[in-house]
């Protein structure tokens, strides 16, 4: 054999023997075909063979993939529109599945998930009143939207993840109507708090009232109870007083009265000098 042909025959059982052999990494599924014929799907991670010219082998991405759709307006249960922005996390569970269906185009998998999705997040939306959709119900709307599209596109060999709602835009009208809405709620709801307010302080002001009338009340007894008590130990004492010196305590309450008659310099008082208001001026006034 000649140098030159046992050169090319090197070469070609080398291309033979590349030829014959693929590889599968972690992230990749692998389907092998014979003339057009799926014969092997389940292949993991390393490195397979093949029979060069009879069987092909196609890849296809095992890992979370993403699908960002197109915002697309759609009318809530009130018939107002709203502009839903979106995107679906999926990912390949049966590539046997997924192929056949699709014929390995993964933009044809992607068109149909996005009809599905869209479908479905239609349907939520046209059973929802516009508050709804915006609200806090997001969350359970998305996740039955996930649910629903997840069942539709099993038969598909495709699992939905998840589906996110990035944005719900509201046409200029319709977005000027809700914001009058809310604004007109937020001050219903101000009003409530304003009339439970002010019924409050009107209670409390009239247990206040009570109270201060009770307090005014106990304190005008014990106050006249005390007075009582003080003028019956006063009479007591003056009783006492007046039994053990008779004459000295006319003498005190003559000056008693004399300082009350005389406490201003420029008052004038006439009287009788004999009077018995001037007992104790002097000289001997009594008879």
């Amino acid at each position: 054999m000649t140098r030159p042909i046992l050169l090319i025959l090197v070469v070609v059982l080398g291309v033979l023997g590349v030829s014959s052999l693929f590889i599968v990494t972690e992230t990749e599924y692998a389907i092998k075909f014979q003339l057009g014929r799926i014969v092997k799907s389940d292949f993991g991670p390393g490195i397979h063979v093949k029979l060069p010219f009879v069987n092909n082998v196609q890849k296809f991405d095992n890992r979370l993939l993403t699908l960002d759709t197109n915002p697309e307006q759609m009318l809530t249960s009130e018939q107002k529109f709203v502009s839903v922005d979106s995107f679906v996390k999926w990912r390949i569970t049966d590539v046997e599945r997924f192929y056949t269906s699709t014929q390995g185009i993964e933009r044809v998998a992607l068109n149909r998930l996005d009809s599905i999705v869209k479908d479905r997040i239609r349907n939520q939306i046209a059973s929802r009143t516009l508050v709804e959709v915006i609200s806090e119900q997001r969350v359970s709307t998305m996740q039955d939207i996930a649910f629903a599209a997840n069942e539709s596109s099993s038969e598909f060999g495709i699992e939905v993840v998840d589906v996110r709602i990035k944005a719900i835009e509201l046409p200029d009208d319709v977005r000027d109507s809700v914001f009058r809405r809310m604004a007109a709620d937020r001050q219903k709801e101000a009003n409530l708090y304003r009339f439970e307010g002010r019924e409050s302080a009107e209670r409390i002001r009239a247990d206040a009232d009570r109270e201060a009338q009770i307090i005014r009340a106990e304190a005008e007894r014990d106050g006249q109870r005390l007075r009582g008590e003080g003028d019956a130990v006063s009479t007591e004492i003056y009783a006492n007083a007046f039994g053990q010196d008779e004459e000295f305590y006319t003498f005190t309450r003559s000056l008693q009265a004399y300082g009350n008659a005389f406490g201003n310099s420029t008052d004038v008082m006439v009287l009788n000098p004999s009077s018995s208001f001037f007992e104790y001026f002097g000289g001997d006034t009594k008879d």
